[in-house]
């Protein structure tokens, strides 16, 4: 069993997020990425599936040469292999189209991707693959079962949970409670700075056109400061309340 995972690197969760000069990107000056945690899923999955069925499990990303720190992390893990596709890609599109055609040079069995990337949470770029690859695709999967040439898959929907069935070669994307990945181990990160990362350059051709462009970033508005009842009872401050939440945070 083939695998590849799809990781991008992502900033920290944690980190303020500060807009550049252009308005339209953020300022990555002292921003610390990370792997996108959803993506962390992904290649738990992928090595779980490899410890029971055997293969190999190669972790793919498309962007310049910072983003082998998220490739590295991966092998750290236990992937087996690493491939940075190089391509000029601006939007969900460009970039599946990107990977598509790593993807047909690889020919694996099965793709695994995290269900949405938390920088832009835009969720599109594993569909987006599979519908260019023409692949089954079965989205934020909690349950993963593969065998002989197909698997089936469970996903949480409202009010209970939905049971797909599908056959390989295909895309799954990975949502939380899949797993829970596990840590890289110290031998794991000594061997993932030796390890060579492939290159896949993408004929610009390929990838085309960006259908979506960012027009301009902005932070969200200062949250304004909360108020203190004082001075009045339990009662009246509880009318109060109820009369706040109703006629200024509109809650009630």
């Amino acid at each position: 069993m083939n695998i590849v995972v799809l990781v991008k690197q992502v900033p920290d969760t944690a980190t303020r997020i500060k807009i550049a000069a252009s308005g339209t990107e953020i300022d990555r000056q002292g921003v610390n990425f990370v792997v996108n945690p959803y993506d962390e899923f992904a290649v738990e999955e992928a090595l779980r599936i490899r410890e029971k069925h055997g293969g190999q499990v190669t972790v793919l990303t498309v962007g310049e040469e910072k983003a082998e720190e998220a490739l590295r992390t991966a092998l750290a893990m236990g992937a087996d292999e690493a491939v940075r596709v190089s391509a000029a890609v601006s939007d969900p599109l460009t970039t599946a189209r990107a990977i598509a055609s790593a993807v047909k040079e690889l020919q694996p069995d099965l793709v695994i991707a995290g269900k949405q990337a938390v920088d832009d949470d835009q969720g599109q770029v594993g569909a987006l693959v599979a519908a260019l690859l023409d692949w089954p695709q079965v989205a934020v999967v909690t349950k993963l079962d593969l065998e002989g040439s197909g698997g089936v898959a469970e996903r949480e929907v409202e009010g209970g949970v939905e049971v797909v069935e599908f056959s390989l070669p295909a895309v799954i994307t990975a949502q939380k409670g899949l797993n829970e990945p596990r840590y890289a181990s110290l031998p794991g990160i000594m061997k993932a700075k030796r390890k060579e990362i492939r290159q896949i350059a993408v004929d610009q051709s390929q990838v085309g056109s960006p259908v979506l462009r960012i027009g301009a970033l902005q932070l969200p508005p200062a949250r304004s400061a909360g108020k203190v009842l004082t001075g009045m009872d339990a009662q009246a401050a509880a009318a109060e309340l109820v009369r706040l939440l109703h006629e200024e945070a509109k809650l009630i």
